[in-house]
């Protein structure tokens, strides 16, 4: 049996559906990527359209306060919607891409890989959060972010608190492992999955994880839990709660997945 949060003394994930995720760290309240939008299919540039299938497991009423946002990116709908740029308003911080900042304005820092920002905890201690890699699509960045634009994941610190991964939307175990050179073994993972495609980008290969990858992705950070995000509510995703569960089964990793407390 997987143990409870409180049993192994990791802090409770609230996870809504798609990538949005809250938890509480050093005393400070994080989101990520906010999606509150019904189901519907909602546009991108380039005429593809995103279907959301499924709707959010709450509503922006049910978050309570939230200290900072970690954006992964702002340019696709189902890592920002329209909820969700009406939520950025009334948080203290969004940290988020270089390029989502200059576009979004208002209370967002952007990070490079490897920048790092501190934050005040209420107890007077600090937590850092560092930007890291994010490749959103299969092969080098230089090639991949003409097409899907800038993304960015988090690792945060802090004394006496565990070390904590935010993948946002990657693709690259590369990068998985540059991460993991500096900051392995993370204690919770917060890792975007669910093999989402489209035909027409990338020959229809994945534009994040794939249920094996995150399981392979998890074992290269040393991952003591992994809370899996973003694998379901749109018809892009082609890898479900089922996949993600098999693949880290077969990888002798099933203990250490915790799907988060919903509703």
């Amino acid at each position: 049996m997987t143990p409870s949060c409180a049993e192994s003394g990791q802090f409770p994930v609230r996870v809504f559906g798609g990538p949005t995720a809250r938890f509480e760290y050093g005393g400070l309240h994080f989101l990520t990527d906010p999606t509150f939008d019904v189901p519907g299919d909602y546009p991108v540039p380039g005429g593809l359209v995103l279907s959301k299938v499924s709707p959010p497991d709450g509503d922006p009423a049910d978050l309570g306060h939230i200290d900072v946002v970690l954006l992964s990116h702002d340019q696709h709908p189902d890592n920002l919607d329209r909820a969700g740029r009406a939520l950025l308003s009334g948080v203290p911080l969004t940290l988020t891409t270089p390029d989502a900042s200059r576009r979004l304005g208002g209370k967002t820092k952007g990070l490079a890989d490897w920048e790092t920002i501190e934050l005040q905890r209420p107890d007077g201690g600090t937590v850092t959060v560092t930007g890291v890699p994010s490749v959103h699509g299969p092969g080098p960045r230089e090639k991949v972010e003409p097409f899907t634009g800038q993304v960015v994941g988090f690792v945060l610190t802090g004394e006496g608190l565990p070390t904590v991964y935010v993948s946002g939307d990657n693709a690259s175990l590369h990068a998985v492992r540059e991460i993991a050179d500096r900051f392995a073994p993370v204690d919770t993972a917060l890792i975007f999955a669910g093999a989402p495609r489209f035909a027409a980008l990338f020959d229809d290969q994945c534009l994040a994880l794939d249920s094996t990858q995150a399981a392979q992705a998890a074992e290269v950070l040393g991952a003591r839990r992994v809370v899996p995000v973003h694998y379901d509510s749109w018809a892009h995703y082609t890898e479900g709660r089922d996949s993600l569960q098999a693949a880290f089964t077969a990888a002798g990793l099933a203990e250490r997945l915790d799907w988060g407390r919903r509703g």
